[in-house]
């Protein structure tokens, strides 16, 4: 059971020509929402990519609304399907989506003090399977959601640098098995690839500074951006070469500052130039 928190509106103002013209909303599990090493919550790669394709004038509008943490599959084809959704979705132009890892992370056992990671194969056998199940359906949905949308589907890095080397080919070789259903279900559907793994590899310790926890820093988040970006323009031209500061806010703070809304007049439409970010809960897997 997920703990539920207050839902509250996050905002990043961004300076965007009168051409922009994406409507991007990012769909899926903590990565999508913006997770830090430290239980925290901050752009993410999906407030990168919104940054440096606002900057360029192609971006009127980004939501992280049905992102969450520790959503599985079946959770985010239900934020897809829910009423509230379908606004953004009829309106999204762009959609990235992560989704997957949560369906099979709990079957890993690590311990962090020694550096072991355990798992049964058939267990992640069909966790993976149901995966793939769990993709089409998504897919199909936003296919028929948001028939405007050019759809991304980000792969996934392998999340266990800290952990012995003659550990790691095991798990990492899940981690390609989930890429390539991922990979394969996107092509069946004409959306795209997003591929990460290489860009991480097995020894991103740089990326993923805490040995506790799987979300990348925001040079992480940089890296998830930039393999987004060569993907959607077909080169590198439009790179993000440094990470922004980092500005996190704890759930704590999360739910300070949407008491304090509340007591407000009601927010105005999100118009263009506003980056909104959405939480209502938080569960510590991706």
């Amino acid at each position: 059971m997920k703990r539920v928190l207050s839902s509250m509106v996050m905002i990043w103002l961004l300076a965007t020509p009168a051409y922009a013209n994406e409507n991007y909303i990012a769909i899926g599990d903590s990565l999508a929402a913006g997770q830090t090493p430290y239980q925290e919550i901050d752009y993410g790669y999906a407030g990168l990519i919104a940054s440096q394709l606002g900057a360029a004038g192609r971006v009127a509008f980004f939501s992280k609304e049905l992102a969450f943490p520790g959503f599985t599959t079946t959770d985010v084809i239900e934020r897809v399907q829910e009423e509230a959704s379908q606004p953004l979705l009829q309106q999204a132009t762009l959609i990235t989506v992560s989704a997957g890892a949560n369906d099979v992370l709990p079957l890993v056992t690590r311990d962090v003090a020694s550096g072991m990671i355990s798992f049964n194969q058939m267990n992640a056998d069909f966790a993976l399977n149901r995966v793939r199940k769990q993709m089409i359906v998504l897919l199909d949905e936003l296919a028929t959601r948001a028939p405007q949308a050019k759809v991304y589907v980000m792969g996934y890095y392998f999340a266990y640098p800290y952990v012995h080397d003659n550990q790691k080919q095991g798990a990492a070789q899940q981690i390609i098995k989930l890429n390539t259903i991922l990979e394969q279900e996107a092509t069946r559907v004409g959306a795209s690839f997003v591929p990460l793994y290489d860009d991480f590899g097995l020894t991103a310790t740089g990326y993923l500074p805490n040995p506790a926890d799987i979300h990348p820093n925001l040079d992480g988040y940089r890296v998830m951006a930039n393999a987004f970006l060569r993907t959607y323009t077909g080169s590198d031209s439009f790179a993000i070469t440094q990470a922004p500061p980092p500005n996190p806010l704890s759930f704590k703070d999360i739910i300070a500052q949407q008491q304090a809304e509340q007591q407000d007049e009601p927010a105005k439409r999100v118009a263009i130039a506003d980056i909104v970010t959405v939480f209502k809960g938080y569960d510590n897997f991706v």
